[in-house]
């Protein structure tokens, strides 16, 4: 699990209430169940009607994986390919289908099957980009969902602001009633800002990033697959899919096979 989206999120909220208490602001004051219901339900239902009825598992799983999502070791997924490729070229490809059982990563597992059961290159290369680029489109579903929630929630806030100061309009003569109609529309507006920039869009990017390093992980290992059932020197192997990482992972990795 990476925490770091919970984290960012919560010291966000955190920091931000302790500033407004260090201001002198009691924060029950900016409780508002009327300006919650404009804003935050009404976000929601218009944001779904972008998307189909399909979509809403595509939601469901980049919400999870934005939250709990664990993002696949490369170290481990090269270490695994090479001595796969190994294996390959002492034994050949048919000797990789009973060890195929054990991988834990499906797009790895598939992959192997399907080359130990002879696909051709070109179709098994079209195979994998394929799924790869399924993964894309269904990660972008997730994002555009939240992306549209950051747009829609501060216009709603507005929203809420506007029937509160009808309410003030309607009821000058009555300063108590005035107040609570302008505390509505101030508190509305504080929702539909805050809930757009410290929850919404910081998901909408949490998906896109892990989305883009799943699929960049999905790409070293359909390179990886490729070379196997090209028959490559493992070393040959290793040393290209050790390019797709950054140079300090490289250089960590490096350590750790000399220790």
């Amino acid at each position: 699990m990476d925490p770091l989206t919970l984290v960012g999120i919560g010291m966000a909220f955190v920091f931000l209430f302790l500033g407004i208490i260090m201001e002198g602001t009691n924060p029950a004051s900016l409780i508002g169940i009327p300006a919650f219901l404009i804003v935050v339900f009404p976000t929601v239902m218009v944001s779904l009607a972008g998307l189909t009825k399909a979509d809403l598992s595509s939601v469901v799983a980049s919400t999870k994986k934005a939250l709990l999502g664990k993002a696949e070791s490369a170290s481990e997924s090269i270490g695994i390919v090479v001595e796969f490729a190994e294996r390959a070229r002492k034994e050949g490809l048919l000797a990789l289908e009973e060890s195929a059982k054990s991988i834990e990563d499906p797009f790895l597992k598939k992959g192997i099957n399907l080359a130990v059961d002879g696909t051709d290159p070109e179709e098994l290369r079209e195979i994998l980009e394929a799924e790869i680029a399924s993964k894309k489109t269904t990660d972008k579903v997730g994002a555009k969902f939240y992306t549209d929630m950051g747009g829609f929630c501060p216009t709603l806030g507005i929203v809420g602001a506007v029937t509160g100061l009808i309410k003030v309009l309607g009821s000058l003569e009555n300063p108590a009633e005035a107040g609570h109609g302008i505390a509505v529309a101030f508190i509305a507006t504080f929702y539909g800002v805050l809930l757009a920039n410290a929850v919404f869009l910081p998901m909408a990017n949490k998906i896109k990033r892990a989305s883009e390093v799943e699929s960049h992980h999905m790409e070293l290992v359909m390179e990886g697959i490729m070379s196997i059932q090209a028959g490559a020197n493992p070393r040959v192997i290793e040393q290209k899919l050790l390019s797709f990482l950054p140079e300090k992972e490289r250089a960590a990795l490096a350590d750790e096979q000399a220790a």
